[in-house]
């Protein structure tokens, strides 16, 4: 029997003759308590400051609520968090626990909170290089791509004797009449065609392109910039570029060649191609249908395009035979015969490449980097960098707060609904601010290990 009238408390089926009701009045709960050791990763590392840095800001101090610091704080923990749209901040910008990473727990002004709202954060992403009247808030893109790589050299304790900068190009689907958008035949879709630079899991580097262009577009830039700030850090490091057969044009090999960088790229197939392996395809036929196994042959030889190539390269063919058919593979390689063999080039290097497509698929599924639904390339361009820094700030707490746990290979997506989406409850008082924390958590002592490393490197 229903005991009380209030139209706030909602009655549910009982359990063992006791009435199940809840309401809305448990008082300042964070779904996110999770989103601290974001916080303490960021103290590790410095990416919000160093990123906020990477802005100039000419509004009235006077008159202003929100620093640039907290909003850039602000868009990059939220997409953390799972939060792709700015209209989340609406809500957002009263939770406890963004207060807290932004350092301020109390707007200045009664009409506002602590953190911005979605109208506040779009007038960021609409900055420009130069501020304007109505802007007042520029970026300098530059020095956002600068970070990127400093950010990746300062990982490292020491200079690594090689690293291998995976590129790729993806697409990034358009549902609107955004500036830029083209129908892109092979993704059948108005799409743009970012680039992205990673070396393992860390990022370096995230371009947005048309997509009217070739895959390859822009990369020698993009390389040659790269390279340059590596070897400032890392003289002696070498450097092996991998990427697949739509980076195979002259222009980037002979940059790499002229400039000491290795390279090991996908060739697309063709006649002249295909009529190299005969033999070694006919063998590997016979043995798949001797054995009823898969079979393959490696040949190893030189060859250059009719045209469009300025010299002859090293060429490793992958004669396979399986599940009845034919199954030939190509790539181009700077790698000397006397360095690497043609099957452990195939199978121990260029194959490798194909986790970068498990790092791209974080980005844009767990880091909303394709969420570029802003009127402008600049805009867009400018989410892309957000959603970026987010995920290179949950790398940080993979690689420095949960090395050696059982989420040190987990995904961005893992990560965050184990040990970020936390409830708790939050309490304010003159002396302290206390998450108290679901205590049936499962992963607790994940957490309190990534706490303890965190605050020790934070040292």
């Amino acid at each position: 029997m229903q005991t009380e009238c209030n139209s706030d408390l909602f009655e549910f089926a009982p359990v063992e003759r006791r009435p199940v009701v809840a309401s809305f009045d448990g008082g300042s709960i964070t779904t996110d308590a999770g989103g601290l050791l974001l916080g303490a990763t960021d103290r590790t590392i410095g990416l919000i400051d160093r990123f906020a840095g990477c802005f100039v800001d000419r509004r009235n101090p006077a008159l202003i609520e929100h620093e640039v610091r907290t909003l850039v704080g602000q868009r990059v923990y939220g997409l953390a968090l799972g939060y792709e749209d700015l209209n989340d901040h609406d809500h957002l910008r009263r939770d406890r626990l963004f207060a807290v990473l932004a350092g301020k727990l109390s707007a200045r002004r009664q009409d506002c909170a602590p953190v911005a709202g979605k109208s506040t954060l779009n007038r960021l992403e609409l900055s420009r290089a130069e501020a304007t009247r109505y802007h007042k808030i520029s970026h300098d893109p530059a020095a956002i791509e600068r970070l990127f790589v400093e950010l990746f050299v300062e990982a490292h304790k020491r200079p690594p004797a090689q690293v291998v900068l995976d590129l790729d190009a993806t697409d990034d689907p358009l549902h609107g009449h955004q500036e830029g958008r083209f129908f892109h035949g092979y993704y059948d879709g108005y799409c743009y065609l970012p680039l992205y630079v990673f070396c393992g899991r860390h990022l370096l580097a995230a371009k947005l392109r048309r997509a009217d262009i070739d895959a390859s577009a822009g990369s020698v830039e993009e390389v040659e910039r790269i390279v340059e700030q590596l070897r400032a850090h890392w003289p002696r490091v070498r450097i092996l570029l991998r990427a697949d057969s739509g980076f195979a044009r002259d222009r980037l090999m002979a940059w790499c060649e002229a400039n000491d960088v290795d390279y090991v790229f996908g060739l697309a197939r063709n006649e002249r191609l295909a009529a190299e392996i005969e033999a070694e395809l006919a063998a590997a036929q016979a043995q798949s249908r001797r054995t009823g196994r898969p079979a393959r042959r490696f040949k190893d030889f030189q060859w250059t395009t009719r045209e469009s190539w300025s010299r002859r390269r090293r060429v490793i063919a992958k004669a396979e035979w399986t599940r009845g058919e034919a199954n030939p593979r190509f790539v181009v390689t700077s790698l000397r015969r006397d360095e690497v063999k043609a099957r452990a080039l195939y199978e121990k290097i260029y194959c490798a490449r194909g986790d970068m497509e498990n790092r791209i698929k974080e980005c844009q599924a767990d880091m909303f980097s394709d969420r570029t639904a802003s009127a402008t390339m600049r805009a867009n361009q400018l989410r892309l960098w957000c959603a970026s820094m987010a995920y290179v700030l949950l790398c940080a707490l993979r690689r420095i707060g949960l090395r050696h746990t059982r989420f040190a290979k987990a995904s961005c997506g893992s990560i965050r609904l184990a040990l970020l989406k936390i409830g708790a409850l939050v309490t304010i008082s003159c002396r302290r601010v206390k998450f108290a924390m679901a205590s049936g958590c499962p992963w607790r002592d994940d957490f309190r290990t990534a706490h303890a490393r965190l605050t020790a490197a934070a040292r």
